[in-house]
């Protein structure tokens, strides 16, 4: 059953009060309603969202583990920093295991693995990047296909500890992304995207992993100013 939201607004997600409130806060975050470093101070979110301290702080909890919030010793909680040290530690992590396991992909994907990559590719491109209503921020179905398509280009290197490894960094950067495309308005994702298909699934490895590594590097260049592929080993 929906239930209605302090402002009004029908809330559609299931499940007890600590889920609604959890998705409630992880849409505000990524939406950007919360800007960075701003404190989210628990008895304030649950007086909004209508639940108790303790379903507020579970709410809490869940997003640090998902690397939406930040836990502040005796001071609470917070939004990330816009350039905190936190998003070049998970890009480089991305840019030392995701270029390995696309080059095993390539050595051990089959024509079901390439097919699959095109189809991804082709769903990504044909996708909206923004929704109707914003020019700000992208469309939930737009960072859906994007993670599809990222994750079909490794999936052919049939490791499970790399694919959760990859699902792990992806929801920990996904803020990150957030903030980096609304930085960086003019960037050509359908460029880069058509460049990673097109060296994956030309079998050269050595190219891909190039590739992946450039592009892996723009997000964190729209935070920060500055890539990180020039100070990662080859």
């Amino acid at each position: 059953m929906q239930s209605a939201t302090q402002d009004g607004e029908i809330d559609p997600s299931p499940g007890p009060p600590s889920h609604r409130t959890y998705v409630r806060l992880r849409q505000g975050i990524l939406r950007g309603d919360y800007v960075p470093d701003q404190p989210l101070k628990p008895q304030e979110l649950a007086t909004q969202c209508g639940v108790s301290l303790a379903v507020a702080r579970e709410a809490l909890l869940r997003l640090v583990g998902e690397g939406l919030a930040v836990r502040l010793p005796n001071r609470g909680f917070q939004v990330p920093s816009f350039s905190a040290t936190r998003w070049r530690e998970i890009a480089e992590a991305r840019m030392t295991i995701e270029p390995n396991a696309l080059r095993l992909a390539i050595e051990r994907g089959d024509l079901a693995w390439e097919a699959k990559v095109r189809e991804s590719h082709h769903r990504l491109a044909g996708t909206p990047l923004r929704d109707a209503s914003s020019s700000k921020h992208y469309s939930e179905e737009w960072a859906e296909v994007h993670r599809q398509f990222h994750r079909t280009l490794i999936e052919g290197c049939g490791n499970g500890v790399l694919l959760e490894t990859f699902d792990r960094l992806w929801t920990a950067s996904e803020l990150a992304r957030r903030w980096s495309v609304t930085n960086t308005p003019m960037r050509d994702f359908a460029q880069e995207h058509r460049a990673l298909e097109e060296a994956a699934l030309s079998r050269d490895a050595d190219e891909a992993a190039a590739v992946l590594i450039r592009h892996l590097g723009q997000t964190v260049a729209g935070l920060t100013g500055a890539g990180l592929a020039t100070h990662l080993p080859r």
